[in-house]
């Protein structure tokens, strides 16, 4: 998978990892050097010569993080749209849809929580109905019933998070697409946990929009996220609600004109220095190659989950594939005492709420979540480490 050198290497240029066990990547993976230097370089010189002739005069580099985004999603540059993160990409692709009173919005039982809320939001504010798909024994959304939901009511749209936030779950985003591809359906995954961790092939995906942010598994920086958008979905004419001056043109005092790109979906005023880091991110992932990368973290999180099972400490993740987030039920530990003793230990981790997946943590009856989750830079001993500690707090 990879040798003693090459995690060597991944480490050493992982400053980080001298310091902490990093197993919160599910939140926010350590930046490699390469990502910071050119993060700093570009606020350098937007220092030393202005943000906008800083802007111009790394224009190619810039253009390049379309170009990497592209490789490693297996797209056009052209479908690649930046935003400051995935709630963003997410929203941002979700208001172009034309929803009007009584419309059906279709999704899975184990849909982040950000995305829940704006479901919720639409149903209240202008009517929009909203359904979920029942999950399988085993977890995860059920496919022969969302064909049967797509067929009885006729979403606008079918929108599903490939991983939750809460859960190593992965679902099943491919056989939803084909369905909602033989249906007709317009369909938006979010791969917010999933980019970077697992392959996102997106002649396979036949997803219409994929939102996702740079600064978890992809070790990009924090305020960074991309959007996908189809060429079908391009050419519907789907827009952005609040579409900017970087998506249209003005071309009528009452006439505007969108761009014929992703960057449709953009904002006229970005971070720059992010994109500059955001285009070394997924260079450095490309060069490894992102099914190293997924082997690799998913190697890790079963060996994880293994022990804890082993020393009688519940996991929390169900379903039939299952990645690189390990949930644990910690409920009879007061949380200000796990919190203590793994910060103690330097082990970084998260805490998952119950607002945060009510239907999930309500079904699996837990007020909270540990949740654990390595990397391909992260080694055995470590994994040996944080069950060690966590076998300390039932002594």
């Amino acid at each position: 998978m990879f040798t003693d050198e090459e995690i060597e290497k991944f480490r050493n240029d992982t400053p980080g990892c001298t310091k902490n066990i990093h197993f919160n990547n599910a939140g926010a993976g350590l930046m490699p050097t390469p990502v910071v230097t050119a993060i700093k370089n570009h606020i350098d010189l937007e220092a030393q010569i202005g943000g906008y002739e800083a802007h111009h005069f790394r224009s190619d580099s810039i253009k390049g993080a379309y170009a990497e985004a592209a490789k490693f999603i297996k797209c056009s540059a052209d479908n690649i749209a930046y935003t400051s993160n995935a709630t963003d990409s997410f929203a941002r692709a979700l208001s172009s849809i034309p929803l009007e009173k009584g419309d059906v919005i279709l999704t899975s039982e184990d849909d982040y929580i950000s995305n829940q809320i704006m479901y919720l939001s639409l149903q209240k504010r202008f009517g929009v109905k909203l359904i979920r798909v029942p999950s399988l024994i085993e977890g995860g959304i059920d496919p022969e019933e969302t064909r049967r939901l797509i067929k009885q009511h006729q979403p606008k749209l079918v929108a599903v998070t490939h991983i939750p936030t809460n859960s190593g779950l992965i679902q099943d985003v491919v056989a939803i697409g084909e369905i909602c591809r033989q249906l007709d359906t317009l369909y938006l995954v979010d791969a917010c946990q999933s980019a970077g961790q697992l392959p996102l092939d997106l002649t396979e995906l036949r997803c219409d929009f994929l939102s996702a942010t740079m600064r978890k598994y992809l070790r990009g920086p924090r305020g960074a996220g991309f959007l996908y958008v189809s060429d079908s979905a391009l050419k519907k004419g789907l827009e952005p609600l609040f579409i900017d001056m970087q998506g249209a043109i003005w071309s009528e005092a009452n006439e505007y004109t969108p761009v014929n790109n992703a960057t449709r979906f953009e904002d006229w005023e970005f971070a720059y220095a992010l994109i500059e880091g955001s285009r070394e991110a997924f260079k450095y992932a490309n060069q490894i190659g992102i099914g190293r990368i997924s082997a690799k973290a998913i190697e890790l999180a079963a060996k994880l989950r293994t022990q804890l099972t082993e020393n009688r400490i519940e996991t929390l993740d169900h379903g039939a594939n299952l990645g690189a987030l390990v949930t644990v039920n910690l409920n009879d530990v007061k949380l200000d005492h796990l919190e203590e003793h793994l910060t103690g230990n330097h082990i970084n981790y998260s805490i998952s709420r119950r607002d945060f997946a009510t239907i999930d943590f309500d079904r699996k009856k837990v007020d909270w979540a540990l949740r654990l989750s390595p990397h391909y830079y992260n080694t055995i001993d470590e994994v040996d480490q944080v069950a060690a500690a966590l076998r300390a707090l039932r002594k």
